[in-house]
């Protein structure tokens, strides 16, 4: 799960992290407000939406005065922000946040990240702040400093200086930066990210470090036991098919195809999805039902992949288990039935009462094909999609 910049700095602020003097504003008049409150000016005024790259987007601006607040603030609300990370469709800027200047001398780069490879949390810094990571790891490297620790044994001293000495900063920098880099850890374990960031993290002209930016990305595994997290969700930035989903406990991802794929299994589901395209197709979704779906949850899984309007086509590849054929079949007549539906749907399927599970669908006199394997399953729902 994704939070907004102005929530990360409100845990960031909760755990001692030094932040800029803001806040969120929802109009021009209450932005106008936030900033006379303010230190003065000039003060930043930035978009708000679950995605990278906002400044060369326009969704960043240095306002020297209230009217150029309102301006700003006018001009971001409401408008449909164009990012490397949004995609072509852009995200709709609800929110801005208002914050205070920083007198920025030096900027830097740092995050916190699992990596699975080691199985350990990866902390990075750089020197490079302010430009895409990936950008400094391929052209300098040596610019990169690494620190892998053991969430076992947690976060110990010497880490902690590895990170400030080989940023090479000054002896009050290094402990600022090391108090700092122990409050994020325990920030990064205490709430369960899969992701902490701070790209600049600044050195100011008063010799502070200062997080100017944050992004916290949340296991959404984990979310069962972070209630304040949870409460941080904005389901205005997420996919309304994927929110919908989500009420079902469906593992549903939207993508920008044309076959629907409904699958049993995280594995099978990639499979499917490869299988797909080696038609001709390309899948409209992901979807994992998961090995103890029931009839309803299949007949929820069913209707949200029909209300994509790009869906021409739907692949169904089951394998009987815990989630038996015959179960399938009867969300499928039942969903297809009071949908009314219109389009094409492959069913293949084996396992755990496959044969109940065919006569299901073969009695039902709809218009559900049945395929002998997957290959034939998806050639001829690529067919159809392309009628």
């Amino acid at each position: 799960m994704n939070i907004h910049e102005y929530q990360a700095k409100e845990l960031f602020k909760k755990h001692r992290i030094p932040i800029p003097d803001g806040g969120v504003a929802f109009n021009a008049g209450s932005a106008k407000s936030i900033a006379e409150e303010l230190h003065g000016f000039p003060v930043i005024v930035k978009a708000q939406i679950h995605a990278g790259g906002r400044g060369k987007a326009g969704g960043v601006k240095v306002a020297k005065n209230s009217s150029e607040v309102v301006r700003f603030a006018k001009e971001m609300l409401g408008m449909t922000l164009i990012t490397k990370q949004t995609g072509p469709q852009g995200k709709t800027v609800n929110k801005i946040l208002i914050e205070s200047g920083v007198n920025i001398e030096k900027e830097l780069y740092f995050s916190i990240l699992p990596d699975r490879t080691s199985a350990k949390i990866l902390i990075i810094a750089s020197l490079a702040g302010g430009m895409d990571i990936e950008e400094v790891a391929e052209k300098t490297p040596e610019k990169i400093v690494k620190v892998y620790v053991d969430p076992i044994s947690g976060i110990q001293g010497f880490q902690l200086r590895k990170v400030a000495y080989g940023l090479n900063l000054d002896p009050s920098l290094t402990r600022q930066l090391m108090a700092m880099v122990r409050n994020l850890y325990e920030l990064f374990v205490m709430y369960d990210c899969s992701l902490l960031e701070i790209n600049p993290l600044v050195i100011t002209q008063e010799k502070q470090l200062m997080a100017i930016d944050a992004k916290i990305n949340f296991d959404d595994n984990a979310l069962y036991r972070q209630k304040e997290v949870i409460e941080y969700r904005d389901v205005d930035e997420e996919d309304p098919l994927e929110v919908e989903a989500s009420k079902y406990n469906l593992n549903y991802i939207k993508m920008d195809g044309n076959i629907g794929n409904m699958v049993n299994g995280a594995g099978l589901a990639m499979a499917t999805m490869d299988i797909i395209k080696q038609a001709g197709a390309e899948p409209a979704n992901f979807l994992d039902v998961g090995g103890g779906a029931n009839a309803e949850q299949v007949e929820n899984a069913f209707r949200i992949m029909l209300s994509d309007t790009n869906v021409k086509g739907i692949l169904i590849n089951i394998f009987g288990g815990i989630l038996r054929c015959d179960v399938l079949a009867t969300g499928v007549v039942e969903a297809s039935r009071k949908v009314g539906l219109t389009l094409p749907v492959v069913v293949r399927m084996e396992g755990t009462n496959v044969d109940a599970g065919r006569k299901i669908l073969s009695d039902s006199g709809l218009n559900l094909m049945t395929a002998t394997d997957l290959k034939d399953a998806a050639q001829k729902v690529a067919q159809m999609a392309q009628v």
